[in-house]
């Protein structure tokens, strides 16, 4: 089952925790401050291209781990950044600040970026390129404009 990762799918899965959590305990938690349909257009494809080729490896888009050391390295830093996001989640759930914004954009962003390298799938990689700096500029300027 090559074109199935379950590493990717788990890191999606605990990602999606605490914004689940959150969206359950803060009905109006998140308002969308800064409109742009382009950048937020980009921002979902992005998204959802990142959660999928996270998750699927399509054939000829994804090359596998040049070994089993880039393999067991991708594992660490994937569980480490997953481990901060959750952390950082904790820590700032009711906090709406730019250090919140920033870090819970950017991690996410390495995470799929570095993923993306370190598996050699190129929809990813894509993905990842797009999403990062939309959803950087999202977050940052929704906390930014209050």
């Amino acid at each position: 089952m090559e074109w199935l990762n379950a590493y990717g799918l788990f890191m999606i899965v605990v990602i999606m925790i605490p914004n689940i959590v959150f969206a359950l305990k803060c009905k109006d938690g998140f308002e969308n401050k800064w409109n742009h349909k382009l950048v937020e257009t980009i921002e979902q494809i992005g998204r959802f291209g990142c959660f999928g080729f996270m998750i699927i490896n399509i054939p000829g888009t994804w090359f596998g781990w040049w070994s089993d050391e880039a393999f067991a390295v991708y594992l660490v830093v994937d569980v480490l950044l997953v481990m901060l996001y959750c952390v950082i989640w904790i820590i700032c759930f009711r906090r709406n600040n730019i250090f919140r914004a920033l870090a819970l954009s950017v991690i996410p962003s390495v995470l799929f970026l570095f993923s993306g390298i370190m598996s050699r799938s190129v929809l990813l990689i894509i993905s990842s390129m797009l999403f990062g700096p939309s959803h950087i500029v999202i977050s940052y300027k929704n906390v930014a404009e209050r």
